[in-house]
C-alpha cells in the first residue's frame, strides 16, 4: 500500500470523529486507530488487554501544595512536533551515521529531522516551523504513537 494512500487515511481520521479505520487491499491491510492514553494499536486476531483497577486516590492532605501544580506543568516551552502515525522513531538516517538534527540545532521548515520507520517504510519528517530544537523527547530506536510528541522546536 502506498504511504501516500496511509497518509491520507491519517488526514481523513483526524478530520472525522471516529476513532479506528481498516482498509485492506488484495492481501495488504492497514488499521489507523486513534486512542486515548496511548493505547497502542492491538495485536491481530488477539483480544484486547486490560490491566487490574487502578486502586482510588489516597485524600488529600489538608495543608495545600504548590507541588502537584509544578508537576502537571509542562516539562518544555514550545512546540511539540507529534508523530504523524506508529511506528520506530531514528534521529539519523543511518546506524552510526550524524543525527539530523541535535539539541540547539537551528531548524527550517521543510527541513528533515527526524525518520519514522511504519510497516517497513521509512517516512521523513520535517519540521513544521523556522526555529531551535530545544529538547529531543524519544530514544534512537524507541516506538512511537501517532501523535506522540517526539520533538520541541521554540
Amino acid at each position: 500500500m502506498d504511504i501516500r494512500k496511509v497518509k491520507k487515511l491519517i488526514e481523513l481520521l483526524e478530520e472525522s470523529n471516529i476513532s479506528e479505520i481498516e482498509i485492506q487491499e488484495g492481501e495488504e491491510s492497514v488499521r489507523i486507530s486513534r486512542h486515548p492514553n496511548g493505547v497502542s494499536w492491538p495485536q491481530p486476531h488477539m483480544p484486547p488487554q486490560y490491566g487490574a483497577p487502578q486502586p482510588a486516590p489516597a485524600p488529600a492532605a489538608t495543608a495545600a501544595s504548590p507541588e502537584p501544580a509544578a508537576e502537571t506543568a509542562p516539562l518544555y516551552q514550545g512546540h511539540a512536533l507529534t508523530s504523524p502515525m506508529v511506528g520506530t522513531f531514528y534521529r539519523s538516517p543511518a546506524p552510526g551515521s550524524k543525527p539530523f538534527v541535535e539539541i540547539g540545532s537551528s531548524v527550517k521548515k521543510g527541513e528533515t529531522v527526524c525518520i519514522v520507520e511504519a510497516m517497513k517504510m521509512m517516512n521523513q519528517i520535517e519540521a513544521d516551523r523556522d526555529g531551535v530544537i530545544e529538547a529531543i523527547l524519544v530514544e534512537d530506536g524507541e516506538p512511537v504513537e501517532f501523535d506522540q510528541p517526539m520533538l520541541v522546536i521554540t
